[in-house]
């Protein structure tokens, strides 16, 4: 541990030049703000990218521990990390068995299920907003969430002794509110939607010194997700897949991964291609799908119904960026039914030995669905990012009872000459 603590610390520098609204591109200095004041745009953060060049390289990042803090350049931190040294550099794991069920003979999961300290990829946007918090000296800090970004900001904010306010819709699974009071976190349930819960979460931060990790520091937050891609493209020997499978709750991630790629090929660690990037979303919850099927930029608002909750985000904040993203790299989006994300999460288990969430479910109904329309090719390099942990909400699904029998041999053979 020491020894990874030691590298991230030798290591720490920022490049960031400032905030930059990612529609009028109205300039701003390094804050705790999320929207731009002359247009209402959210901020995102800039980076010196030819002071970057000169620094970072392969070589680099790879006598680096195995953590996202490998690409810390990359990263809007200007300390060493508070929380999170651990976190991230999840498995990209080869996937045949399901492959063959869906037809793709190069298919991976990058499995977020594991990631530290809470079993999803939201460890790696609190690893890097909570520690912005404690630089701009934030006490008290927290989130509206669905479920996992509940999780990690508990546990996170547990580790560096701040203060946590998790405000969460209250129909949220059980498993996830239990996840997150552990950690001492005060957890409050809002009667409505997450949308309801963002937008109560919206007025605090204008009201109180609080640092909420998606709202006012949402900047600094949203930049943790590309180590996804950062991961995807190093695991495969530095190069870019040929597509690349995101499910979409507010966009955020997918529009991430995007700029990863983008970051990567800029600084001239991949080369030139980049990949397809598919969007997922659940069947009762699919405006940004909605958007791309219509040939719109127009995200029209949903009221959330389906067993997805993590991804139950009926007014996306970056759906018209997600948009963007998926019809520049020239990919698509999709949405499956409740009924398919259960298939979903079983196929994956059942294949290759992973339990994923209903997210998860989401992103292999909608793989089989793109392979089956031909928008995925045999021979391509496919990468599903699966984003949480199944035992967060077994909830959705319903468990067999198992067979019973006595303790006796003939009992199982019993069993076998029956089919078992």
């Amino acid at each position: 541990m020491a020894q990874a603590t030691n590298a991230v610390e030798a290591k720490t520098r920022s490049y960031v030049t400032g905030l930059r609204c990612r529609l009028c591109r109205a300039e701003y200095p390094e804050q705790p703000v999320a929207i731009c004041e002359e247009c209402f745009g959210p901020l995102e953060v800039e980076y010196n990218y030819a002071a970057l060049a000169q620094v970072i390289s392969r070589e680099l990042i790879a006598s680096r521990p195995p953590t996202m803090w490998r690409y810390g350049e990359l990263l809007p931190l200007s300390v060493p990390p508070r929380v999170g040294a651990e976190t991230g550099y999840t498995p990209l794991v080869p996937a045949p068995r399901l492959g063959a069920v869906l037809g793709l003979k190069n298919l991976y999961i990058k499995n977020d299920g594991v990631c530290h300290p809470t079993l999803s990829f939201k460890d790696r946007v609190v690893a890097v907003s909570l520690s912005k918090a404690c630089e701009f000296g934030f006490d008290t800090v927290g989130c509206a969430s669905t479920g996992n970004l509940a999780n990690s900001v508990a546990a996170n904010a547990a580790r560096a002794g701040l203060k946590a306010y998790v405000f969460i819709p209250e129909t949220l699974e059980q498993a996830k509110i239990l996840g997150t009071q552990i950690y001492g976190a005060r957890v409050i349930a809002i009667h409505g939607t997450y949308d309801d819960v963002n937008r109560l979460c919206s007025e605090i931060v204008y009201n109180l010194n609080w640092g909420l990790v998606n709202v006012n520091l949402r900047p600094f937050y949203s930049e943790g997700s590309k180590t996804v891609g950062f991961e995807i493209a190093e695991q495969l020997g530095w190069r870019a897949p040929d597509a690349v499978v995101v499910p979409m709750a507010g966009g955020s991630l997918l529009t991430k991964i995007h700029k990863a790629f983008a970051e990567l090929q800029h600084l001239g660690l991949t080369p030139p291609a980049r990949p397809r990037i598919f969007g997922a979303q659940a069947r009762g919850c699919n405006p940004i799908v909605a958007a791309i099927k219509e040939g719109s930029e127009e995200i029209r608002p949903v009221k959330p119904r389906t067993i997805a909750h993590s991804l139950a985000i009926g007014d996306p904040a970056d759906g018209y960026f997600a948009v963007r993203a998926i019809r520049e790299s020239g990919g698509w989006a999709e949405d499956a039914t409740d009924e398919e994300i259960l298939e979903g999460i079983r196929l994956l288990a059942e294949t290759e030995g992973i339990f994923t969430e209903a997210a998860g479910g989401v992103t292999v109904a909608v793989t089989k669905k793109l392979a089956a329309q031909r928008r995925l090719s045999p021979d391509e390099t496919v990468v599903l990012t699966i984003t949480g942990n199944g035992l967060k909400t077994t909830e959705a699904l319903t468990a067999l009872p198992p067979i019973t029998i006595a303790p006796k041999i003939a009992e199982v053979e019993r069993l076998l000459r029956e089919g078992m």
